[in-house]
């Protein structure tokens, strides 16, 4: 039911600090709702602020709008996060983030060795040789010779 504290799409958006369209795209990933007026107007409730700044605060961390989505599935009645929510859900994108921050440093670790000619047989690129599995298809830029 429509009351005096819903507010419109471009209410949301000047609020939020976003684009109407993102409003849009964000309802049609399902990650919020609107109700629509007499008018057929979009109508949010206040509580969609919350939403999106949790969401904005995950996509900020990098966490994708696909584990986003799927995290607010798990709240009761697509409820809004609340503080404990949050906790939770901060918890397990703390875990994913941690793999990929580890990836990362892994990663900015190994390239010191990389000398970057695309040989792709060196025995020490963890890139896109690890442990020069190409060795065996031939020298060089292997995967980068097409097939005769």
């Amino acid at each position: 039911m429509l009351n005096e504290y819903d507010l419109s799409v471009g209410q949301v958006a000047k609020r939020c600090g976003v684009k109407v369209s993102t409003l849009h795209f964000y309802e049609q990933k399902g990650l919020i709702t609107s109700l629509r007026n007499q008018g057929n107007q979009r109508r949010y409730q206040r509580d969609v602020l919350r939403r999106i700044s949790v969401i904005k605060a995950a996509q900020q961390f990098g966490i994708s709008l696909q584990d986003i989505q799927q995290a607010f599935s798990h709240l009761p009645n697509q409820r809004t996060p609340n503080k404990d929510d949050w906790s939770k859900l901060s918890q397990t994108w703390k875990t994913q983030l941690n793999a990929q921050i580890n990836a990362l440093e892994d990663l900015r670790d190994s390239l010191e060795g990389c000398i970057g000619c695309g040989c792709l047989s060196m025995s020490s690129c963890p890139l896109y040789n690890p442990n020069d599995t190409l060795a065996t298809n031939g020298d060089g830029a292997v995967l980068l010779v097409k097939p005769k």
